[in-house]
């Protein structure tokens, strides 16, 4: 192998030199990690050799079977790692080994926070492969030559792990990629064949190629019982130290739980365990085997829409594509692992997946499995339930707009607080509210505003407390856009207590109805005293059942969108048709009753629109002047003080 002079020093894109830094420090209690890295990193260059090879045979260049080789020198300390998989261009290593070619990435290292503890789990979210090496290496070099490309132009890429990396041509007679890391002295340990076998054994024994080792030559004693020295210059043996044979096609029964989760981080690049995982072969009209993992946590980038996601698809045990997105719906986008069909073509695209009708089928039967492998973890660990909910139940969410035959199924997934725990924590299912239901109940009540506290403490659920009727508290932003698509649940319509007049059916007895009637009689005066005050702010004015501790609210129509809702939608720029709330008073509290008895119409003016902004802000809105409330309000204080 002879070099060119052709040799240019680069450096680091900002986003890699930081992540390397931060990697180094974070990871090394785990420095083992490393190799399982850059060989699952070695099979899938394997895999996409494997792919283009359908389309152009030459690639091979006439040695097809593939291969990972592992090789080490204790007195030089280095440890090398090569494969014969599709190998680098000089674009290509520029681009791999110099950037984060990884969307979000500002927004990941914006999210760290100098506890390496914490730091050392999102890096684990976020997938280090290559740099792992410098876990372990002061320096690392690669040799590498993307196949179909001339012996010429290979390339040798080396760095010290710091500010800049070198790049030059190289003769390289053979495709593929050799990895070679000069250990550092604390990390020797790793030019040791039984460490290496026995790191991976326990990360990569799952790899669908043989990851190949020197054969330890086995002593030879002469007839006095002294080892005979071994005969140089021979050529060394290898021999593969993992099980070579795709995990997804084996038994259930023949794979450990261990050997599912490092391949469920595998095919992750997660550092974290799974949290749960399904595993199933189909035969008959469609055959296909699948491998499917809920994570433990959710990625960085879930909410960056082009983001890549999916399953790995196989095609008869060969690798076709990275993030094939068309086996699950969009609000599955968390769920990781493998798709291995028969009945695809192994030409398959991109294209061809979003017409193929096999697909679809798969897509339903996939689906139907995730949803049944959380249905049981929420049936029979709620613990591990909640956690899950925890990181992915707001993507869930939109499950019910996304995938109308599985609403029921995915209804049943759903967790809400609720005024029955008193507590921001999404736990409550809704079969658990159906259960609780008081006799005579008829519609499940929710109440939706920005946060818990403000929910919790609307003055809406002032009747629901004294009647001890359960409400759900909606504070996630797609709650409200939820409801739009989920009318009812087990026969049960949703109600929002914020909206229209509220109608408790049979949980309201007849003496509550023919007061409220009294009430309005009783009231008409101040109604109407009341509404030319407010004039275009509102609506309509109107006695109210619901409020029993505060003297006013504020309600939306009945098929007007939520308050809540409202806020969010103007917040993102939307422009929305006009809205007025209803006031809604409370003639039996004494602020009402003394408002009512208030002759100087400029003080009853005052006190009418303090009441109207002290009913916009406990529901969560925001005042259009706060400076003439506090005027107000200092005024009303004043007048009290004489």
């Amino acid at each position: 192998m002879t070099t060119a002079t052709s040799k240019e020093t680069l450096g680091f894109q900002t986003e890699a030199k930081q992540l390397l830094q931060l990697m180094i420090h974070s990871l090394y209690s785990n420095k083992e990690i490393f190799l399982r890295e850059l060989i699952s990193n070695a099979s899938d260059a394997a895999d996409k050799l494997r792919f283009e090879a359908l389309a152009d045979g030459t690639l091979y260049e006439n040695d097809p079977e593939l291969k990972i080789t592992i090789t080490f020198d204790q007195e030089a300390k280095t440890l090398s790692i090569s494969d014969n998989g599709i190998g680098m261009s000089k674009d290509d290593v520029i681009s791999h080994l110099g950037t984060i070619a990884k969307s979000g990435t500002a927004e990941f290292l914006g999210r760290l926070s100098g506890d390496e503890k914490k730091d050392s789990q999102l890096i684990g979210q976020f997938g280090v492969g290559f740099y792992s090496a410098f876990i372990v290496a002061d320096r690392v070099e690669v040799l590498t030559r993307r196949a179909g490309l001339e012996p010429s132009e290979g390339i040798h890429w080396e760095s010290e792990g710091e500010a800049e990396f070198s790049v030059e041509s190289i003769e390289k007679a053979d495709r593929g990629t050799t990895v070679i890391l000069h250990l550092r002295e604390d990390s020797a340990d790793f030019a040791d064949n039984w460490r290496i076998r026995s790191v991976v054994k326990k990360y990569s024994d799952h790899i669908a190629i043989p990851v190949l080792m020197e054969k330890q030559a086995t002593p030879d004693y002469d007839d006095e019982g002294k080892e005979k020295p071994v005969e140089e210059n021979t050529t060394p043996e290898f021999e593969a130290v993992n099980d070579a044979t795709a995990l997804w096609t084996r038994s259930r029964s023949e794979v450990t739980d261990e050997e599912y989760i490092e391949f469920y981080k595998h095919v992750s690049h997660d550092f974290e365990d799974p949290l749960s995982w399904t595993h199933n072969k189909v035969e008959g009209k469609l055959e296909y085997n699948s491998l499917l993992y809920v994570p433990k946590k959710a990625p960085f980038d879930m909410w960056n829409r082009e983001a890549s996601r999916g399953l790995k698809l196989y095609v008869q045990r060969t690798f076709i594509m990275d993030d094939a997105e068309q086996f699950l719906p969009l609000y599955l986008r968390f769920i990781k692992g493998v798709i291995d069909s028969n009945d695809l073509s192994l030409n398959v695209s991109r294209e061809i997946l979003q017409q193929d009708p096999a697909v679809d089928s798969m897509k339903s039967a996939v689906t139907k499995r995730v949803l049944d492998t959380l249905s049981k973890i929420a049936k029979n660990d709620s613990e591990k339930y909640q956690l899950f909910w925890d990181q992915f139940g707001q993507v869930l969410k939109e499950g019910p707009a996304e995938d109308f035959s599985n609403k029921e199924k995915i209804a049943k997934l759903l967790r809400f607080a609720s005024t029955h725990t008193n507590s921001d924590v999404q736990s409550n299912s809704l079969e658990d509210y159906v259960g609780r239901m008081k006799e005579g109940q008829d519609k499940i009540y929710y109440v939706a505003a920005e946060n818990f506290t403000t929910g919790s403490n609307s003055p809406h659920l002032e009747v629901f407390r004294k009647k001890d009727i359960e409400v759900l508290v909606f504070y996630d932003r797609i709650d409200e856009w939820l409801m739009g698509h989920m009318m009812d649940f087990d026969g049960k319509q949703f109600q929002d207590v914020g909206k229209g007049e509220l109608n408790l059916g049979d949980l309201e007895g007849e003496d509550d109805k023919k007061e409220k009637e009294k009430l309005e009689t009783e009231n008409k005066d101040l109604i109407e005293r009341v509404k030319k005050v407010l004039g275009e702010k509102i609506d309509s004015v109107r006695v109210t059942n619901r409020l029993t501790d505060s003297p006013a609210c504020l309600v939306v129509g009945e098929d007007d969108m939520g308050a809540q809702m409202r806020r969010i939608m103007e917040q993102a720029g939307q422009a929305m048709p006009e809205s007025k709330p209803i006031l809604e008073l409370n003639p039996e509290h004494s602020l009402v009753k003394k408002l009512d008895q208030e002759s100087d119409e400029d003080r009853f003016a005052d006190l009418v629109d303090i009441l109207f902004d002290q009913s916009t802000l406990a529901e969560g809105g925001q005042l259009d002047d706060p400076a003439a409330y506090v005027h107000r309000l200092n005024k009303l204080i004043l007048d009290l003080s004489k």
